[in-house]
């Protein structure tokens, strides 16, 4: 497979952000558990207006991370991997595989429970981690790798999207949800109209957002419902989709990604914290991500292969793939963000020991999945074929 320059801006991206993003976590850990505890988590529950800092950051400097994912996942369908049906398929079968068996077994162990609305938990990938702990591997992986991984990853947001969308939305206000499509819809036709100018499109998301906030589906979604009304064009760096694509990424990565990390890592880990890991709720994030992840992805892309679907690149073996499906256990950002919304109404304790959970079962699928990656791949240096 071969890496687009597109491309290799997105990964470089995201693999400096990792990094950025374990410094932000580990900071926000100390300093939740260090002299100045009470005042650091009491500055994320300041309220600005009506919502507190950290809502600000959930519900709003998120709905520019999931735009620029929307942007990515549209780039790929028209101008990348995903634009080839035989060549997304199996990144599209791992990503699928990757959210049904983690979901599966976290209900295996929690139907019926008052924690069984977390199911969506271990079914997150998260880019930037999974990236950057790829990228410390060097030029021994292979460009087809990066590339499974990347798009897998980005489906998978995709998911967790659908997923927040249908199953953690509450009351719904018709009008407002109605509204918001309505000022999608004028956008849309403006893009046909072939309407070139950003102003437009981002004055009407801020629109959209603010609707679809009040309407109860969550506000993020609005993310990546602008990012397809936003001018493709033919994907070249003079279009709408393309400017806007490569402004965000630097943001999102060193500024939005970290504020989020920071503001919902601050968790004060008391002397009993380790017992509620034996919870079925804690066992099932942990063992959704860690298990169930590399084994989704891997059973599901050799079922694709196996039916003739698609094809195994010829520079990666299917023990790449388990590789890749264990660093897809890193769920970090969207699985904490999926809890702080499957257990808003069950209080701070469920929450803080989810997180917990996931940054346990994160910490343990980066550390294992590099390490196998790190002995199954050659160690011979690969050079990437770059298309424009």
């Amino acid at each position: 497979m071969k890496m687009t320059k597109t491309f290799k801006v997105f990964f470089e991206s995201e693999k400096a952000g990792g990094l950025i993003l374990l410094f932000a976590t580990l900071l926000s850990l100390y300093l939740a558990n260090s002299s100045i505890q009470t005042e650091y988590i009491a500055f994320w529950e300041t309220h600005l207006g009506h919502h507190s800092i950290t809502h600000w950051i959930n519900d709003g400097l998120m709905a520019i991370f999931f735009l620029m994912i929307g942007l990515e996942l549209e780039r790929e369908m028209y101008d990348g991997e995903l634009s080839n049906i035989k060549n997304a398929a199996l990144p599209i079968f791992g990503a699928l595989g990757g959210m049904v068996v983690p979901a599966g077994i976290f209900l295996l162990l929690n139907f019926g429970t008052s924690t069984q609305n977390g199911a969506g938990i271990p079914m997150a990938t998260d880019i930037a981690f999974a990236i950057g702990i790829l990228s410390l591997l060097g030029s021994r992986v292979p460009s087809s790798l990066k590339i499974f991984l990347t798009a897998l990853a980005v489906i998978d947001d995709l998911g967790a999207i659908i997923v927040i969308a249908v199953f953690y939305t509450d009351n719904i206000n018709f009008i407002n949800l109605l509204i918001a499509f309505a000022i999608m819809g004028v956008l849309f036709i403006l893009n046909r109209r072939k309407v070139h100018s950003l102003i437009p499109y981002l004055i009407g998301g801020l629109g959209m957002w603010y609707f679809m906030l009040n309407s109860g589906v969550h506000a993020t979604i609005t993310g990546v419902l602008l990012a397809f009304v936003i001018p493709f064009g033919d994907g070249g760096k003079n279009t709408s989709s393309y400017r806007l694509q490569h402004f965000l990424h630097k943001p999102v990565s060193f500024i939005i990604l970290p504020l989020f990390a920071i503001a919902n890592t601050c968790i004060a880990i008391d002397s009993n914290w380790n017992q509620e890991l034996n919870h079925p709720n804690t066992i099932g994030i942990i063992a959704g991500l860690v298990i169930g992840k590399p084994l989704g992805i891997w059973l599901f892309s050799l079922l694709a292969v196996s039916l003739g679907i698609c094809s195994l690149p010829n520079d990666l073996k299917w023990k790449n793939i388990i590789g890749a499906g264990m660093l897809g256990g890193i769920g970090f950002t969207m699985s904490i963000f999926i809890t702080l919304l499957a257990f808003k109404n069950d209080g701070e304790e469920v929450i803080t020991y989810s997180k917990i959970a996931i940054l346990i079962a994160s910490f343990i699928a980066g550390t294992v999945g590099f390490l196998w990656l790190k002995f199954t791949l050659k160690s011979s240096k690969y050079k990437e074929p770059e298309t424009n």
